[in-house]
């Protein structure tokens, strides 16, 4: 058992309702000083054989059972999660480094709003029967079997969560690999299913490395459904090892979102948009890394933009006064700064940052601002997933539109704009799978998420997460004899 800021975590696996180990473990470090918090279970080809077959043989009766106790389980999972709120966040901020203020007002509270929520729209899914000539078409969701999820390490739990709620409502039963970096939370998560009374082999949870548990959970023969949050080589791969048994997959890869600033915006609204971005410490895939704004405004726009930033604090997340923490882990924060110091040598200016934060140390990065990047570079067309922004001007909505179609991806784009006509004409434009007018990261379960491009595959939220984790059925019925 380790003990984490206070909270004791279990180390092993959660594989037919109990805790198993393996013959290796790796370590969880903190961001926050890179110092080792726990040992976790190392899984591999073996763990994941165990958790599959016991997520098959749990399958026949979670499928069977009703709506009703399905959705009954579900909200006594959301009820354990709020019961534990403070401790999940605690953990979370350990293992990831994110801010405590934020997983205790919004991301721990939007852990047990998905279970919720999945379950209320389980019993309410449905398509109206519809005639063709006399014959009654009827159309059902059937659970799918089991489901594999693959999940990040930015926001762990919640981005776990939007996976898990909507395929154990579905029906199917579950093997969820966590990050390797945050493996943490998941852990909590299973002792809280357990303790709502989900059914043992429903829900399990395989923790270790990408290519020794990722690998053999996309190509076992007894998946019938994937679902990734990552980046796009790792989906290739995925999608490589599902190819096979033509398992459905369900992809979310990232991006290289807009913020497109026009001269009639309200540039206060457009300011504050802009320095969300750097939220996370950057480690959003819907974050709007690319600033263009028009040229007309673009000095005002920047010196506002300059000012706010500075403002900023970045240090311990713990803290509730911090906005900025840590990069995740070493490698990433490498990652960071290689995308950083290339964009200089290419020519790029860095308003503001531009390398680590020296009076802290570790793995903080300073909020970066670039100008003056040259077209088509390295900064304006690969994801970085660090604080690192960038800004360009553009002096008609047809070159805004094309400067932010000009990537490999489509995950998301933000428009401020004081004109709901010019708002229309430009949305429509975009090639995104979330385009925000004058807000941003405001996201209803009801609505599809997901990406265009190399941004990702399929939708889920709403009805696209039960047709994703189902398979749907039309039976089409002759008029009964009288």
């Amino acid at each position: 058992m380790a003990t984490v800021a206070g909270v004791p975590v279990e180390p092993g696996h959660w594989i037919g309702g109990e805790r198993t180990g393996s013959h290796a473990t790796f370590g969880s470090v903190s961001p926050i000083d890179e110092r080792p918090i726990a040992e976790v279970a190392r899984g591999g080809a073996a763990e994941v054989d165990a958790a599959v077959a016991a997520a098959r043989r749990a399958f026949p009766a979670w499928a069977a059972t009703s709506r009703e106790e399905r959705a009954r389980l579900l909200h006594a999972i959301a009820d354990g999660v709020e019961k534990r709120i403070e401790e999940l966040a605690q953990v979370e901020t350990a293992d990831n480094g994110a801010l405590i203020r934020s997983h205790r007002r919004g991301v721990m509270p939007r852990v047990a709003h998905n279970f919720r929520f999945f379950a209320d729209w389980l019993l309410q899914l449905g398509h109206a029967d519809f005639e063709t000539r006399g014959h009654t078409n009827h159309v059902s969701w059937d659970p799918a079997g089991v489901a594999a999820l693959i999940t990040p390490w930015n926001a762990p739990l919640m981005l776990a969560t939007w996976k898990i709620a909507p395929a154990l409502a579905a029906g199917d039963t579950v093997v969820l690999k966590p990050a390797e970096w945050t493996p943490l939370t998941a852990s909590l998560l299973a002792d809280i299913t357990a303790e709502a009374g989900l059914p043992a082999g429903v829900f399990n949870v395989v923790q270790g490395y990408g290519a020794e548990v990722g690998g053999p959970l996309t190509a076992h023969p007894d998946v019938n459904r994937i679902s990734f949050t990552g980046s796009v080589p790792t989906a290739r791969a995925i999608a490589a090892a599902a190819a096979p048994h033509l398992t459905p997959l369900s992809l979310e890869l990232g991006g290289k979102s807009p913020l497109i600033v026009f001269a009639d915006a309200d540039l206060d609204l457009a300011v504050d948009l802009a320095v969300e971005q750097y939220d996370n410490a950057g480690q959003v895939c819907l974050a709007a890394t690319r600033l263009l704004v028009e040229s007309s405004i673009a000095d005002e726009f920047t010196d506002r933009f300059v000012a706010k930033a500075s403002r900023l604090t970045q240090g311990d997340p713990r803290e509730d006064t911090t906005d900025i923490g840590p990069q995740v882990h070493r490698r990433h924060f490498e990652r960071v700064d290689g995308f950083v110091q290339r964009a200089k040598d290419a020519g790029a200016r860095a308003l503001i940052g531009g390398g680590p934060n020296d009076d802290l140390g570790g793995l903080y990065y300073r909020p970066t601002l670039f100008t003056d990047v040259p077209e088509g570079a390295e900064i304006l067309r690969d994801e970085v997933f660090g604080p690192v922004l960038t800004l360009q001007t553009f002096d008609s909505e047809s070159q805004a539109v094309s400067m932010t179609n000009g990537t490999d991806y489509g995950l998301a784009a933000t428009v401020a704009t004081g004109d709901p006509e010019r708002a229309r004409r430009v949305t429509e434009r975009l090639v995104a799978g979330t385009v925000w007018v004058n807000c941003f990261f405001v996201r209803d379960l009801k609505a599809p998420f997901g990406g265009s491009r190399q941004s990702g595959v399929g939708r889920e939220g709403g009805d696209w997460s039960f047709d994703f984790y189902c398979d749907l059925k039309n039976t089409v019925t002759a008029p009964w004899a009288k």
